[in-house]
């Protein structure tokens, strides 16, 4: 049984081995083209964040409607996607602040709240007795990049689509070099 199923699986990758490459090829792309034209890939960002919130907000309510009979709380889901969808139509209209925005405060919460984690995780270590002061030192230099982040949006953005573009670059060459493996596996 055990052959079968992996005479089945070279079958379906010897078939499918250069979805891998395109899509390996299209992250490379898109890595490439943040580098490369940086202020489009802004642009485009703050367009994903406002259509990603209009797709979310309409799923959402359609969801809140569907789970209304089954769900006592089915409004709170109905208001989030309510929520979204407003958020969507105003990233829209206020494009590209609005959405530029969102994710620049995003970025400074979890910054803020992972280093205030970080903090509190080293003082309950440090009462144990546990080595406490690289956890403290994270949690404090998180803190400090949140208010970085707040106060200086434009380096906040370029980070956020350098690790997009970095993030896209070794996806792209990790499939890639996956693809081309599995090829060989299955060709040999």
């Amino acid at each position: 049984m055990t052959t079968t199923v992996l005479d089945d699986l070279k079958r379906v990758y010897q078939r499918t081995w250069w979805a891998l490459v395109l899509r390996g090829l299209l992250a490379l792309a898109v890595g490439v083209f943040i580098f490369a034209r940086p202020l489009d890939s802004v642009a485009a960002f703050a367009l994903v964040i406002a259509w990603w919130a209009l797709f979310a907000g309409a799923v959402d309510i359609v969801h809140a409607v569907e789970m209304r009979p089954v769900m006592t709380h089915w409004w709170v889901l109905l208001l989030s996607g309510l929520v979204g969808v407003g958020f969507g139509i105003a990233a829209l209209v206020y494009y590209p602040v609005l959405s530029l925005t969102f994710a620049v405060v995003w970025v400074a919460w979890w910054l803020m709240v992972t280093g205030i984690l970080g903090i509190s995780a080293a003082l309950m270590q440090r009462r144990l007795g546990v080595q406490w002061g690289w956890i403290a030192a994270f949690g404090v230099l998180s803190v400090v990049a949140s208010a970085f982040a707040l106060f200086s949006p434009p380096v906040t953005l370029a980070a956020i689509m350098g690790l997009i573009a970095a993030f896209a670059i070794v996806a792209g060459v990790a499939l890639l070099v996956g693809a081309f493996k599995l090829r060989s596996l299955v060709h040999a």
